[in-house]
């Protein structure tokens, strides 16, 4: 494991907010061609030993796959009929990212028509449609790599976590509209409709389940920090004792396990440690939910 070291969300807030609105421009790209599948699993991106990746995106016969490069800064697209562009991220703003991106893909024969408007402005940090975005361009390439090598990190801890579980099982991939890097179990049993989700949580939330993430930090925690929440949230989960230094918190929408990136990165076995945390997270809400315990045994 490479050396990591503190990444408060001020110290690269502006580049956040860019790399956030080039990987919405990207996976709306994947969301508008790739077949549906059930919890948005076909919009995530995916990590990558440079980067992210949209994986390979059905195209009229062909497929086609966008990819962010962190080691070269770049990003680049690839066919299969052995066409591959690119163009390079540093000092490009949202709106010439978002055109040079467009012209590519129609330089390779690939239409695609999104909506330009950024998804949740509230979370992304912008309401300024890609197309007419020269606002946001910061991109700092250090501060990039690291949150990069982060995720690089916490990869293999994830996945043997997840190999413990033997139902439902997302892929650990990155969610672009949140810009967090999630993971998420279920339990097999359906949650009880709530009229008041709109369209893209009801889809994401029509099953219980438990859900494991990391996340840069935002405006009610301004640092990096792991997280579990389960869904429906059981009675009581509070009181459910959670491993290392994590707590429960309560955001406004419901109570998260919040285990600091501050205090992972200072822990004697960074390995044992997340691993601890998120299994105290899974049990605290698998207990109460009254989940199979032949699911993780």
């Amino acid at each position: 494991m490479q050396k990591l070291t503190p990444m408060p969300l001020d110290t690269w807030l502006d580049t956040k907010t860019t790399l956030h609105l080039y990987t919405q421009i990207i996976g709306k790209i994947r969301l508008a061609c790739h077949p549906a599948k059930n919890h948005w699993w076909h919009v995530t991106l995916y990590l990558t030993a440079r980067g992210l990746t949209t994986g390979p995106i059905p195209y009229q016969g062909s497929l086609f796959q966008i990819d962010l490069d962190f080691i070269d800064h770049q990003l680049i697209v690839s066919k299969n009929d052995s066409q591959q562009s690119a163009f390079a991220l540093p000092g490009l703003s949202v709106q010439q990212f978002y055109h040079n991106l467009l012209d590519m893909l129609h330089a390779m024969s690939i239409y695609v028509d999104i909506n330009t408007n950024p998804f949740d402005p509230n979370k992304v940090g912008s309401d300024i449609p890609f197309d007419l975005d020269h606002e946001h361009g910061t991109y700092d390439t250090l501060a990039v790599e690291q949150f990069w090598q982060i995720l690089c990190a916490i990869y293999p801890i994830m996945q043997q976590f997840s190999g413990q579980f033997f139902g439902k099982c997302t892929p650990l991939h990155f969610y672009w509209h949140s810009f967090d890097y999630v993971l998420t179990f279920f339990s097999g049993k359906h949650a009880p409709l709530n009229p008041e989700m709109d369209n893209v949580a009801k889809n994401a939330y029509s099953h219980e389940v438990i859900s494991f993430g990391f996340w840069p930090g935002d405006d009610s925690l301004p640092e990096p920090a792991f997280y579990s929440y389960a869904f429906p949230e059981p009675e009581n989960i509070a009181k459910q004792h959670l491993a290392e230094s994590a707590a429960w918190v309560d955001v406004g929408t419901g109570l998260l396990a919040i285990y600091k990136y501050s205090d992972w990165i200072n822990s004697d076995d960074k390995h044992r440690a997340l691993l601890a945390f998120l299994n105290s997270a899974y049990y605290a809400g698998a207990r109460l939910m009254h989940w199979d315990d032949q699911l993780m045994p």
